[in-house]
């Protein structure tokens, strides 16, 4: 068709050309900037291009002062943002390490008390007041029951370890129960706070026998049974009795601490004394303790007693 516009295709020479003229343009540009560089830097101060320089400086001063203005507020509020992603990312950090280390101030703060702990069972059983004839088995209080009725634990020990039904539990502080129950890798502990717990005792100074048995509130204690002549005062020890007789003997040992007497009341119609006993065991507190395991007649008979020939055992 007549009106169709024709399109003239560029050779090869045309764009040649344009790409000469460009260097031709770039190369006299930077000589004739090289050339105002010499000349400004070789004409005094009132030269030509000194003075072209002070004029164009104070013509766009106005410009340069009225966008600093303009641009002022928003370098500011772009810098505080910047400002304050950075301390809350530098915040977090730091949060998220101060987390760390006391976690890792925890954990071995734990560790301390524990290996003091240890070392402080490790010294009563290497020590005089230790049962003879018994085999200590240390372990960790796993789990105590939330209920107020039945004051029991359970210990990270069980029968893999030797620890049988019966076997008398203690601390370096004193008497803490029996076990109740045992599994392969754990056992239940009676406490002797217990309701259904009695022990067989005596006072160490006067040796006046009676019975522990819970007191009225948690972790409290009395000493029952103790005839009205008998002498017992506040802080005498309380001891267990661990007597045995040719057919029956009692499951806890002599001479485990139970308490210090705290108070002691007897009326004219009482048939025994009044005698509320402190604990020297921390039940709450309470983290590691050792499981008293083996029976002395057969350590001191050198073997295993025989079934037919074990002596029965009644508590208290």
């Amino acid at each position: 068709m007549l009106d169709t516009p024709v399109r003239h295709r560029e050779g090869p020479n045309s764009r040649t050309g344009r790409a000469f003229r460009a260097r031709l343009v770039a190369a006299v540009l930077v000589l004739l900037s090289l050339g105002l560089v010499t000349v400004y830097f070789r004409e005094s101060s009132d030269g030509g291009l000194h003075t072209a320089q002070r004029i164009g400086v104070s013509v766009l001063m106005p410009f340069e002062v009225a966008g600093e203005r303009v641009a002022r507020p928003f370098r500011d509020a772009w810098g505080y943002t910047s400002d304050l992603l950075g301390a809350k990312s530098d915040n977090e950090d730091l949060r998220e390490e101060n987390e760390a280390l006391r976690r890792q101030v925890i954990q071995d703060q734990t560790a301390a008390r524990e290996n003091d702990r240890l070392r402080e069972l490790l010294g009563y059983v290497s020590g005089p007041e230790f049962p003879e004839g018994y085999h200590p088995v240390a372990t960790q209080v796993v789990v105590r029951p939330p209920s107020p009725f039945r004051q029991e634990v359970v210990v990270a020990a069980g029968r893999s370890d030797g620890i049988r039904v019966d076997d008398p539990v203690v601390t370096d502080e004193g008497l803490v129960g029996i076990v109740t129950e045992v599994a392969p890798g754990g056992a239940k502990v009676r406490l002797i706070t217990d309701q259904e717990v009695a022990v067989s005792a005596v006072v160490l100074s006067s040796n006046a026998a009676g019975m522990v048995t819970h007191g009225a509130t948690a972790n409290s204690l009395i000493l029952d049974r103790v005839g009205k002549d008998a002498l017992v005062n506040e802080k005498d020890l309380v001891v267990t009795a661990g007597w045995r007789t040719s057919n029956f003997e009692s499951s806890y040992p002599r001479g485990i601490a139970i308490g210090t007497v705290k108070s002691v009341g007897q009326t004219d119609v009482d048939l025994y004394k009044r005698i509320q006993i402190t604990p020297l065991v921390d039940f709450d507190s309470l983290s590691s303790v050792i499981v008293l395991t083996g029976d002395p007649d057969r350590e001191r008979a050198g073997g295993a007693t025989p079934p037919a020939k074990q002596k029965p055992k009644k508590r208290p």
